[in-house]
């Protein structure tokens, strides 16, 4: 597992990532572009991360995106420095900050034995 991998596998803050983020974008993110970005806080500089939306495993259920309250739950897998993990965020719409960690997942190309 990367370095960075590893350090990214516990809980710690994240922000909403992207240029200008704001319930609006994060609303159109987790609806018609099944797509967000997710911004680790407690790296030298941040680092942000792109993945597609898990719509089986995010849950927008506590989201009011019209008064921007509540919770959403995102989750996806991508790939970071060869590790393939899962992103696991929550993200409050107040503040567009939440916590979020990474999750190894199992190679794909590994044969289970």
């Amino acid at each position: 597992m990367n370095e960075l991998t590893e350090r990214l596998s516990v809980d710690q803050p994240i922000i909403m990532g992207g240029a200008d983020p704001t319930v609006e974008e994060l609303r159109n993110r987790t609806g018609e572009m099944g797509y967000v970005l997710i911004k680790f806080t407690q790296t030298r500089g941040g680092t942000e991360l792109g993945f597609p939306l898990d719509r089986q495993n995010t849950d927008l259920t506590g989201a009011d995106f019209d008064n921007g309250t509540g919770v959403v739950h995102v989750e996806g897998n991508l790939t970071l420095n060869e590790d393939p993990v899962r992103c696991i965020a929550n993200i409050d719409l107040s503040t567009l900050r939440g916590t979020g960690r990474l999750a190894l997942e199992e190679s794909k190309e590994d044969p289970a034995v």
